[in-house]
């Protein structure tokens, strides 16, 4: 892959990572709620799922289940499901008291990590993102094995470009949700927390793939 054409992919990569999205969104929410640690956590857990995907789209795997509606709903409707149970989560999660130590319970590592890749592998926009994007990448006229190459090349750069932008995400909310948390501030956290997990499975529901 040339260098420049990397160097073009590498800056668009950036750009949508920082762009607003479901899963900045998440690990925003995640890191406000549990702090810095756990959002880097889940950060983790996105970038496996966007390893995931590139490893579907380079071996063709994401264009049969882009063109298999049947299969495109189940995914949508797992990913909904699973929002729905973080909002009821969070919606009813309890708050510390006068001291204002956090009452959430505390998330293991691999609970965590399990967010992320959940809340990546079964949004079905990424796989049609990635669809869209990596073929205006490719080097016209490269044989099957260079194009599968290439793709895990591209892959490997979204994916190191989302761990920064996401990982930076996670530490400054964390850090300032950890220095404004009190009762009162953690009460409206949660349930502005629930109402935006439940948006987002509202919108994995109603998304249709074009």
């Amino acid at each position: 892959m040339p260098f420049d054409l990397w160097l073009s992919f590498a800056v668009a990569s950036f750009l949508l990572a920082i762009a607003p999205g479901p899963d900045n969104l998440f690990v925003l929410l995640q890191s406000a709620m549990h702090g810095a640690r756990a959002g880097v956590l889940v950060t983790l857990g996105l970038c496996c799922g966007v390893f995931c995907h590139t490893m579907l789209a380079a071996f063709g795997v994401a264009a049969v289940v882009a063109a298999n509606q049947t299969l495109l709903m189940v995914i949508q409707c797992v990913g909904a499901a699973y929002l729905l149970y973080l909002a009821w989560g969070a919606w009813n999660a309890p708050v510390g008291g006068d001291g204002g130590q956090s009452a959430l319970p505390q998330l293991t590592g691999w609970q965590l990590w399990r967010r992320g890749i959940i809340m990546n592998v079964t949004n079905p926009k990424v796989l049609i993102f990635f669809l869209a994007l990596f073929p205006q990448f490719i080097v016209k006229g490269a044989t099957e094995s260079a194009v599968m190459i290439q793709m895990l090349i591209m892959g490997v750069t979204f994916l190191a470009c989302t761990l920064v932008v996401f990982s930076s995400v996670a530490w400054c909310a964390g850090t300032l949700a950890d220095k404004l948390r009190s009762p009162k501030v953690q009460l409206v956290m949660n349930r502005v927390s629930a109402i935006i997990f439940a948006l987002l499975a509202l919108s994995t529901i109603l998304w249709k793939a074009s």
